[in-house]
């Protein structure tokens, strides 16, 4: 059961506070600004971009660091993500791939999540709209302003990170050595990928709690089909048909699942995370990225299924990408495979290795 627990928790990474993290601790702060003129226009005043740090920056003769990795996590998700065990256990250790010792690990709570701006903050619904690229710009801001880094060894993003990467490596080429992709498709979300979507954030407002945003307690019945959604979007079959095997078991799991999770969400702060995605798509201009890159998504995944073969029509175009594909298991992790390293562990390294400055 457990393993079905942290497979149907890949997505938006909802679980992780329960897991104990690595050592050393990271250590934490806020980087500000006086705001962020988006993409469309508004400007969010204030902004704070919250982060966490492993290791040390190491500058060379230039004056430029040249050792930083920045961690980009999943919608819903917070860079805590990546201290759990299955990520940096194998991982930030002596002599592992991005051992700390010689990295410096930047892990932030992207814009709309975590401890940096977001609506529940106090606009709620009056928060202004940002989308994919506004994130990346907000990361951009803390690298150079508020953390002296311009130039970064490596950018590994999952899910929504995945797909942060591709922009980052379209808008800014020159930035990294080397993009590792997880768990995402380099194309506008449509199809199915925008349905479950587009259910969860009308599951939200359609909740006569949720009186325009300005609710004075959390609409239940939207998060519980936000959460409803998130479950089925981020399990996998085959554990989940071995795992649950009863009727009973599966309404068990599922009541377990509602009431540790749904306490823990503010029904603003989703629905702007799973908005975000609407601009995305860096289909048209995958020729600009010169970096080479490690794309790797997995069979069981319900979000990115590969029977829709945009991995074939895509991964030529990317001049020095390469894709894998990760077979379909009794074992997987479903979406959340892009947070257990052991599946790609051995990938990640063939990157940095290739990617050497």
């Amino acid at each position: 059961m457990n393993r079905l627990i942290a497979a149907a928790c890949g997505i938006l990474g909802l679980a992780l506070s329960s897991i104990a993290v690595a050592q050393p601790a990271p250590a934490e702060g806020d980087f500000r600004a006086a705001g962020l003129t988006l993409t469309t226009g508004q400007r969010l005043d204030g902004l704070r971009i919250h982060y966490r740090t492993l290791g040390t920056p190491r500058r060379g003769a230039d004056g430029r660091v040249g050792n930083a990795v920045l961690l980009l996590h999943g919608t819903g998700g917070t860079g805590a993500q990546f201290l759990s065990p299955q990520f940096a256990g194998e991982l930030f250790g002596p002599g592992q791939p991005l051992d700390t010792r010689r990295y410096y690990i930047i892990m932030p709570d992207n814009l709309g999540h975590g401890g940096s701006s977001k609506p529940s903050d106090g606009l709620r619904a009056r928060f202004p709209a940002y989308g994919y690229a506004d994130m990346v710009e907000a990361q951009r801001r803390l690298l150079t302003e508020g953390l002296g880094v311009d130039h970064l060894r490596l950018i590994l993003g999952t899910s929504m990170g995945c797909m942060h990467g591709f922009v980052w490596g379209e808008t800014h080429p020159d930035f990294a050595d080397a993009l590792m992709q997880l768990a995402c498709q380099p194309t506008a979300i449509v199809g199915r990928n925008r349905l479950w979507r587009a259910m969860l954030m009308d599951g939200i407002r359609s909740d006569p709690a949720w009186n325009g945003g300005d609710y004075a307690e959390q609409p239940q019945q939207g998060l519980r089909t936000a959460v409803d959604m998130l479950l089925l979007a981020g399990g996998a079959a085959m554990p989940m048909q071995q795992d649950l095997a009863t009727r009973d078991a599966v309404d068990g799991w599922l009541r377990t699942q509602q009431d540790r999770r749904i306490p823990a969400l503010d029904a603003n702060d989703l629905w702007y995370q799973v908005n975000a995605s609407s601009d995305y798509d860096p289909s048209a201009r995958l020729e600009r990225i010169t970096a080479p890159v490690m794309w790797i998504n997995s069979a069981d995944d319900f979000i990115n299924p590969p029977e829709l073969g945009l991995s074939e029509q895509f991964a030529p175009r990317i001049a020095r990408g390469r894709y894998r594909l990760i077979p379909n298991s009794v074992g997987g992790k479903g979406h959340g495979t892009h947070t257990w390293a052991v599946f790609w562990k051995q990938d990640l390294i063939e990157l940095l290795a290739r990617s050497e400055p």
